[in-house]
């Protein structure tokens, strides 16, 4: 066994998760990425060389991943929740021409003041989509 599939193994675990093959293939799919997938680009991948998982045992795995902050959900079009293996803080760049997202480093935004909010708001975290037209494009 690789030293990858054994961390990946030892981390399942250590959320108390069963290392089913398709959880271990859609996680692992997930940390080789950056581009935040949907399912079912993830379904797609995981299912190239055998199909394996339906649909959903991906919906499903992508939800225990989830619910043990192994993967977030990232909602930048209207409809489309799109996944994340990166659950550290940081925000979104979304090109408008090609739709490529990229991560932007938490600090680059620690600036923002909540504070200047209206009173009776508590802000318990946030995250900032910025939009607008890649290099490549």
């Amino acid at each position: 066994m690789s030293q990858q599939t054994e961390e990946i193994v030892k981390l399942l675990k250590s959320k108390h998760l069963r290392v089913t093959p398709q959880r271990f293939a859609v996680y692992a799919n997930l940390l080789a990425r950056e581009d935040h997938p949907t399912a079912e680009q993830i379904l797609n991948d995981v299912n190239k060389d055998v199909p394996r998982s339906s649909q959903a045992t991906i919906y499903s795995s992508l939800q225990a991943l989830r619910d043990v902050g192994l993967v977030r959900e990232v909602l930048l079009d209207e409809g489309v929740c799109r996944y994340d293996a990166n659950v550290e803080l940081h925000h979104h760049f979304r090109c408008k021409v090609c739709g490529s997202i990229e991560d932007i480093p938490w600090e680059r935004f620690q600036c923002l003041d909540t504070a200047q909010l209206r009173p009776g708001l508590t802000v318990d975290n946030y995250e900032v989509t910025v939009h607008g037209v890649c290099d490549r494009c």
